[in-house]
């Protein structure tokens, strides 16, 4: 078997200035199996061959079901664990290619809100020190400046100054979230990797923090990877969405069309589970049959073919191909060949 960590030098694809960030052909395997002398032998393919571009002060969804990649997808992107194979472009940089010390400089540009408040907050520190201790290592503002700074970034997640004294187990769970965003935003970040950070919430704190991320994505001009499986918050936060599954993406485009006429099987299938508050409205549920494969063992040609009632004899041998089937709307399925 190749080597997978082998770099594989491709020349630099043309970024425009609103071009932000450009993901090409990213992959992420972890190994599971190894002979004596500690090269893999069997992987988990948690992303396989990933490309999308967000625009500058924009939103990505990056929606599928648990297990297909979303999250891997993300902490890889920040250089949060290192890649197989593919680049990943912020402004320009290819970020893998950069040094330990340049990848430190980089940091606050780049940054991530995750899933559990609770368990990504240290509690052994008060708020104020969480929200300030990298902008005091990274030197974002003066000495003198730094207690007024954390400040008025609290006051803008909705925090107040008396609770800087405080610890994380004294809030609730929209309160600690506000304190993970307020420590993303602290350092004055392009971009944001927002990994479901509203899934462990009640639905009514979820929308306060999804209107708090709209108002600072305003206000400081920010651009969002938003990671989650409900389709409705995706749905009301993002521009564009992509559409995971096996670690493969199967659809994308901007928000609108892909919402109101989605192309593949499996965006389908998902859409029509989303709930619709009418009990006289009868939804046309389609029922996905089986299990998600392994992903450490993947079925030939289209993985999704196992699952799909649309499948067709070509669609178990030839892997479809990833193309652009309507302006802006990409898809990755045999029934759209013939366009």
């Amino acid at each position: 078997m190749e080597d997978l960590n082998k770099e594989v030098k491709t020349e630099a694809p043309a970024i425009n200035d609103d071009e932000l960030l450009v993901v090409k052909d990213l992959k992420k395997y972890f190994p599971i199996k190894k002979n004596i002398f500690g090269k893999g032998l069997a992987y988990v393919k948690a992303v396989d061959g990933v490309s999308f571009t967000v625009k500058r002060g924009t939103t990505m969804g990056l929606v599928g079901e648990s297990g297909c990649g979303k999250s891997t997808t993300g902490r890889t992107i920040l250089r949060l664990q290192d890649k197989t194979e593919g680049e990943v472009y912020f402004n320009g940089t290819e970020i893998f290619s950069l040094s330990k010390e340049e990848l430190r400089q980089l940091r606050p540009k780049i940054q991530i809100i995750f899933q559990d408040p609770f368990s990504s907050l240290s509690p052994r520190l008060p708020v104020g020190e969480i929200i300030g201790e990298a902008v005091r290592e990274h030197g974002i503002v003066p000495p003198e400046e730094f207690e007024d700074y954390i400040t008025r970034i609290m006051k803008a997640c909705g925090l107040q100054e008396y609770h800087k004294d405080r610890y994380p187990h004294e809030f609730s769970g929209g309160q600690r979230q506000r304190i993970c965003i307020a420590r993303a935003l602290a350092l004055n970040p392009e971009f944001i990797v927002c990994d479901e950070p509203v899934s462990a919430l009640d639905v009514s704190i979820q929308a306060q923090i999804i209107n708090l991320l709209r108002d600072l994505q305003k206000e400081f001009n920010l651009t969002y990877l938003f990671i989650s499986h409900d389709l409705s918050v995706v749905e009301h936060i993002s521009d564009t969405v992509g559409v995971m599954y096996l670690g493969n993406l199967v659809e994308y485009a901007e928000t609108e069309p892909l919402y109101s006429e989605p192309l593949h099987p499996y965006t389908k299938a998902l859409f029509s589970a989303i709930p619709v508050p009418d009990p006289d409205y009868k939804m046309d549920r389609i029922i996905l049959e089986g299990s998600i494969p392994s992903p450490a063992n993947p079925p030939a040609g289209c993985k999704f073919h196992t699952r799909c009632s649309e499948c067709m004899e070509k669609c178990k041998t030839v892997a479809p191909e990833y193309r652009e089937v309507k302006p802006g709307h990409f898809v990755a399925c045999h029934l759209y060949d013939q366009q």
